[in-house]
């Protein structure tokens, strides 16, 4: 009769650990390697969520207006401190003031200082379109409310001038110094001719809520 043999544990020990040793750091690595990722990608999000926060601190209204000019289909209302509502798509931005395309055919934009707004309402998709932003052009950097008012001067563009009061002065610009302006009243539609004047203001622009163009002409 053939005996058997007994077993040797720790031979048999020695030829299983080694598969078994392997499968088990092989998991262990991927576990590390698991939590290591996850651990980076926790701390990019909040490098990121810190880097939008800078960047949306440093962001201005002109720039987050002019990411929105950059499609006639958005349209936004400004409500004014006088109590108005102006309505449309942005047609112009500058440092301190916004351009809206009221939609009139025979007339030109609404220029609002920023001063003037009390809010700005849109849809919530297209605050966040602002929020990305958009750098303005140099030009538009320069183009101060005075800046502006003084061009519609030179082309003589017949206006209406809204007050915080609610009064509206329909004329011309004759002249635009650095913080108001000299206003020429006549009838809306009647040239600027001195037998049509029907009188003069002179309106500081901390004072103005809103310029209509009578007539359209590109303010940038």
């Amino acid at each position: 009769m053939r005996m058997l043999q007994p077993v040797d544990s720790a031979a048999a020990a020695v030829r299983t650990w080694p598969t078994v040793a392997l499968v088990r750091w092989d998991r262990f690595f991927e576990d590390l390697e698991d939590q290591l990722a996850s651990e980076e990608e926790a701390e990019r999000a909040a490098l990121d969520t810190e880097a939008e926060r800078l960047r949306f601190a440093r962001l201005s209204l002109q720039e987050r207006l002019t990411a929105l000019s950059r499609d006639a289909s958005v349209e936004i209302a400004l409500d004014l401190v006088d109590g108005s509502v102006v309505t449309g798509p942005v047609a112009a931005v500058g440092p301190d003031w916004v351009a809206v395309d009221a939609g009139a055919p025979s007339r030109g934009a609404v220029l609002v200082p920023f001063a003037a707004i009390e809010s700005i309402g849109m849809p919530h998709a297209d605050i966040l379109r602002s929020a990305r932003g958009a750098a303005p052009g140099r030009l538009q950097e320069r183009m101060t409310l005075g800046f502006v008012l003084r061009d519609l001067v030179r082309r003589r563009v017949p206006v209406t001038v809204r007050s915080a009061a609610g009064r509206d002065y329909r004329g011309t610009i004759d002249r635009a110094a650095s913080d108001h302006l000299d206003l020429a009243l006549h009838d809306a539609g009647a040239p600027r001719r001195s037998d049509l004047v029907t009188g003069h203001r002179l309106l500081p622009f901390a004072a103005i809520v809103a310029v209509r163009l009578e007539s359209p002409v590109p303010l940038v």
